[in-house]
């Protein structure tokens, strides 16, 4: 692995503004938002909504990846994010939940979710992930990738690839009638050949007119995980795989989870609705 130097926390710029006819999700400007008391499963009308929300994220993200390169910085990516979504109408659905202050979070090496972006400058042989959510129709959307930053060693690389796998088995395993745990169970068996940490204390989460619903969706074969999926339920599976431990640590600024080794963590999401035969992802550019 990169024997680059470890991660310390930057610079915050100034918040970011939002257009004033852009919808604001209530949890803005309080300490913590309303619990959720709706149903998991979505109307028709509220899943259309989500797709629309999804695809707002899905392109902010992909649009703030164009510039990932050494020398950028994690606030610029902030920037390109906040700024398309934005344009399109949604409002940055991290941007003042629970306080957080920026409108996406990056995830540099070891850290594990959460980054808050900074004045922290991108290095040749890094690998940093981005967490977008857009809102908009009064639902979110929620997905995240891990890119790498110029040329990356391959064990760097291979966790990346493989972490981008472990998703995309876990969203074939979506089936009505199945318990969520054969998610957990499905990337945790495909991690456990490489040697890898599943990260168990974050985890997938309902989501749909509320950011995170209550619904937990862990990533490991949790004995506890038994809600019976069914038609029109919407959630997230997003996989944080680690080169080592998956226990964390966790910086002053209360966000910023990294892996309790320092080792290298990557990180793949997607919201989903389950369908009558699978699972349809709702966050596709």
């Amino acid at each position: 692995m990169s024997g680059q130097s470890l991660l310390v926390p930057g610079e915050l710029s100034p918040t970011r503004s939002v257009p004033g006819n852009i919808r604001r999700p209530e949890y803005v400007g309080k300490p913590a938002p309303t619990p959720y008391t709706g149903p998991e499963v979505q109307n028709p009308e509220t899943i259309e909504a989500m797709r629309v929300a999804g695809r707002i994220a899905a392109q902010a993200m992909a649009e703030a990846a164009k510039i990932i390169a050494p020398g950028v910085t994690t606030d610029e990516l902030d920037a390109v994010a906040h700024t398309y979504m934005c344009d399109h109408g949604a409002y940055p659905s991290t941007l003042g939940y629970r306080g957080f202050p920026k409108s996406l979070c990056t995830s540099v090496n070891e850290v594990i979710c959460h980054g808050i972006p900074d004045s922290t400058v991108l290095r040749d042989g890094d690998i940093v992930n981005l967490d977008v959510t857009a809102y908009i129709g009064g639902v979110h959307g929620d997905n995240n990738a891990t890119y790498p930053v110029g040329d990356v060693d391959d064990e760097s690389r291979l966790l990346v690839e493989r972490t981008r796998e472990a998703l995309d088995r876990a969203i074939r395993a979506v089936r009505p009638g199945r318990q969520l745990n054969v998610i957990g169970r499905v990337i945790e068996s495909y991690a456990k050949r490489f040697g890898y940490g599943v990260v168990r204390d974050f985890t997938g989460h309902g989501i749909n007119s509320s950011f995170h619903s209550g619904l937990i969706v862990p990533h490991y074969d949790s004995p506890h995980a038994t809600t019976v999926m069914r038609p029109g339920m919407t959630f997230t599976i997003e996989p944080m795989l680690t080169l080592g431990t998956y226990e964390y640590d966790m910086w002053d600024d209360g966000w910023t989870v990294v892996t309790k080794d320092r080792k290298r963590t990557a990180q793949f999401e997607h919201t989903l609705v389950v369908t009558d035969s699978g699972a349809e992802i709702l966050t596709l550019p």
